[in-house]
């Protein structure tokens, strides 16, 4: 019998996902574990996988749009299966094949992301021959018209022929030049791009975030040059096992030996109650490339208290390069009882970071600066590390904040602690 492919709930939060690319063809043998489609979802855009062997047989969702979570998005058949044949249809009268003849209303087929687009720019879609399944036009094929007149108006703006005008000098004077007239790059024109389900999402945690929860932050500076110095040593015994540990992964087992030591970084504000987790779990703020629509996802280091410098340099590699490919899973996502935002490697000195619900803090971390520092009493040249607390007034008050600073402090100015 025919195999329904439904849209999964690949986040906790999806409503809805948007089928963004379909990997198989109609007609396709299709095995467990292909993976069919991309699906952007409000977090990331993840693989849709085939759970049954069949032949990919029909389709009811076109590329661009958008699906509600468990509607039949396309059908399996088995091998030797056919889908019922749709009964005949009587003859149609001169009047029906009228209205068959009107080729906006009755013969486009355009995805909605496509219509909204062609409306935008202008685009006449009547003249379009559609990429999508069944000739459909989808959001594609508006994008190369688009670009294409973009690139034919700068071309004539390019080559229009230099002219010298003779007046007086009452009238303006246009002076011939050597080199073309230069047309504005597309990033200097006016344009909108509709939100992806990842920015719509993002953007309504992170204001319901800043408007609910009441934040204050905490600044402290760190002396980096013992941490530096054990990571390169470290780094130099690791070099054959293609294991690199990063200044960030020694952060991520400094924040979680800390949040052990301090019970309230690791509990969440729960109404009436604070609720204090068992396993610490660590976030990792991960940013998505610009080509694949651009967010941030967090990343979860589970039990990283109880990990080794090794396991989670390992974890965070995996974690970063999967988030970046092929999206994250639910799990990998989920439960996250603090957050690590690092631009350091970007040489941002210092920044605030929004909390990441339901955590009570997050800690945004700059770049170490070499820079003229006092040790010993002496005036030398050192490398400092400014960050940053962001706070849940709720759960954490000011004092709770400077001892759990001053934990870290400690943590990361003594780092032989760390591999004990």
């Amino acid at each position: 019998m025919p195999i329904e492919i439904t849209m999964p709930r690949l986040s906790d939060t999806m409503e809805e996902g948007t089928l963004l690319h379909w990997h198989k063809q109609l007609g396709d043998v299709i095995s467990s574990g292909d993976v069919l489609a991309d699906i952007e979802t409000d977090k990331a855009t993840m693989e849709l996988q085939s759970f049954d062997d069949g032949i990919f047989s029909k389709i009811f969702v076109q590329e661009g749009e958008k699906v509600e979570v468990g509607k039949v998005i396309a059908m399996l058949t088995e091998v030797d299966e056919t889908l019922p044949v749709e009964p005949k249809t009587e003859e149609p009268s001169q009047e029906s094949l009228a209205e068959k003849q009107r080729p906006v209303k009755t013969g486009m087929s355009i995805s909605p992301v496509a219509r909204r687009l062609a409306d935008e720019y202008g685009v006449d879609v009547k003249t379009i021959q559609g990429s999508g399944p069944s000739g459909r036009v989808i959001k594609r094929d508006i994008l190369q018209i688009v670009e294409a007149t973009n690139e034919t108006s700068a071309a004539a703006a390019t080559t229009q022929p230099e002219k010298i005008k003779q007046t007086d000098f009452s009238e303006p004077v246009v002076v011939a030049t050597s080199h073309p007239i230069v047309a504005a790059s597309d990033w200097r024109e006016n344009r909108s791009e509709p939100l992806s389900n990842m920015r719509q999402v993002i953007a309504k945690r992170l204001v319901e975030s800043k408007q609910t929860i009441p934040h204050y932050q905490v600044t402290m500076s760190f002396d980096m040059d013992p941490l530096l110095d054990m990571r390169k040593t470290l780094n130099e015994q690791l070099a054959k096992t293609n294991v690199k540990l990063s200044v960030n992964d020694f952060l991520v087992r400094c924040c979680a030996l800390a949040m052990a030591e301090h019970p309230a970084f690791n509990a969440s504000f729960g109404g009436d109650c604070i609720y204090y987790h068992g396993p610490v779990n660590v976030g990792i703020a991960i940013a998505l490339p610009e080509d694949k629509g651009g967010g941030l996802v967090v990343g979860t280091i589970r039990d990283a208290d109880q990990k080794s410098l090794r396991a989670i340099s390992q974890e965070s590699v995996r974690l970063g390069k999967k988030a970046k490919d092929k999206g994250l899973s639910l799990e990998e996502m989920s439960d996250t009882t603090f957050t690590i935002s690092n631009l350091g490697m970007f040489g941002v000195e210092h920044f605030t970071a929004i909390i990441n619900p339901p955590n009570s803090a997050i800690l945004a971390v700059g770049a170490a600066i070499e820079k003229p520092v006092v040790r010993g009493g002496e005036l030398v040249v050192g490398n400092e590390l400014s960050a940053t607390l962001s706070l849940d007034h709720r759960v954490i008050d000011g004092a709770m904040a400077a001892r759990y600073l001053k934990t870290l402090k400690e943590l990361i100015e003594n780092p032989a602690a760390l591999l004990v």
